[in-house]
């Protein structure tokens, strides 16, 4: 799985790195070095025009980390929908209709996996994180599936408390470097393969789940990290530092 990452560029640099054409000033984020389920996150999306007939848009959007289906009662279901598997993405009831047609890409600079570690001067087990990332440093553009959930409680479909955006990660079963510390990775594209995958008016299945791939195609770093990423509520740069 992936429940963690580091996402600190910019949006002007990811809109230049991923072709963007639109995106809100007043949706820019803060860097993280420990983005959690729920967070907002920033997320590469096409959107066609309302006649579905015209050139689709590219944008860079702030969404919350955890699909909500259109369909759900509340949007607490959100949390428990950070991942989604690549194996039956296309099939589940609430995946298959964001996989046809709301599909964007989630960029991070690496994301966080935990191996237990046994403490030999307590016998206690402790959960180490580790940080995998792209050996050569290159941003890692997650794929994921996004959704619209509207709010009974709020009248007007113009009012923009209506309407919550979600997001989800797509995963596989990890292999090389991130497989030794975890079985699931998230999945990623490369920028040849952004505009088939953003497209929201291509919905060949087959050939949507050809284009994912490992991160920088397996050539992983993968290295511990500080104990204090394992607490949400801690931020920062320091988070990368070796284990004390």
């Amino acid at each position: 799985m992936c429940g963690r990452y580091t996402s600190t560029r910019g949006p002007e640099d990811l809109a230049r790195l991923f072709q963007v054409t639109d995106w809100r000033p007043e949706e820019a984020l803060a860097p993280s070095w420990n983005v959690a389920p729920t967070d907002e996150v920033y997320a590469v999306l096409e959107r066609a025009a309302r006649d579905d007939g015209g050139d689709a848009r590219r944008e860079l959007r702030a969404l919350r980390w955890g699909l909500v289906p259109s369909w759900a009662k509340d949007p607490k279901a959100g949390a428990r929908m950070i991942n989604a598997r690549v194996e039956t993405v296309h099939e589940k009831p609430a995946y298959r209709r964001a996989f046809a047609r709301r599909r964007c890409l989630l960029p991070a600079d690496g994301f966080y996996e935990w191996e237990p570690v046994k403490d030999e001067a307590t016998g206690r087990t402790r959960k180490q994180p580790y940080l995998i990332r792209p050996s050569d440093g290159q941003v890692m553009a997650m794929a994921g599936l996004y959704e619209y959930w509207r709010d009974p409680d709020v009248g007007s479909d113009d009012d923009p408390e209506a309407w919550l955006t979600t997001c989800t990660i797509i995963t596989t079963e990890a292999t090389d470097a991130a497989g030794r510390v975890h079985p699931r990775m998230p999945l990623a594209l490369t920028p040849d393969h952004y505009d088939t995958w953003l497209d929201p008016h291509h919905h060949d299945t087959d050939d949507l789940r050809a284009l994912l791939t490992q991160p920088a195609d397996g050539r992983l770093d993968v290295r511990p990290v500080s104990m204090a990423v394992n607490n949400v509520r801690n931020n920062g740069p320091h988070l990368l530092d070796a284990p004390a």
